[in-house]
């Protein structure tokens, strides 16, 4: 719900988390996911980073503490983190 509305309402993260720090990882995309998930932690220990792997389901709600690390067959980060 919430992403839905930062997407139609090209809302901000910051409206919805004030005080999320680092929202999203960019430049974690193409690097092993476990490294990436430690390195969004030391950036923003306000959040954790949870791999996930191609193909399984999650649940679609909103959360400003988590991130999900999108990773391949081969454990490689194929989407940017980013809080939610």
């Amino acid at each position: 719900m919430f992403y839905y509305f930062l997407i139609s309402n090209k809302g901000k993260i910051t409206d919805v988390c004030p005080d999320a720090g680092k929202s999203s990882w960019p430049e974690l995309v193409g690097i092993n996911g476990e490294v990436a998930a430690k390195i969004i932690v030391r950036e923003n220990p306000k959040v954790r980073a949870g791999i996930v792997k191609e193909g399984m389901m999650v649940t679609m709600d909103f959360r400003c503490d988590r991130v999900r690390v999108w990773v391949d067959k081969y454990g490689i980060v194929k989407d940017i983190p980013q809080i939610g």
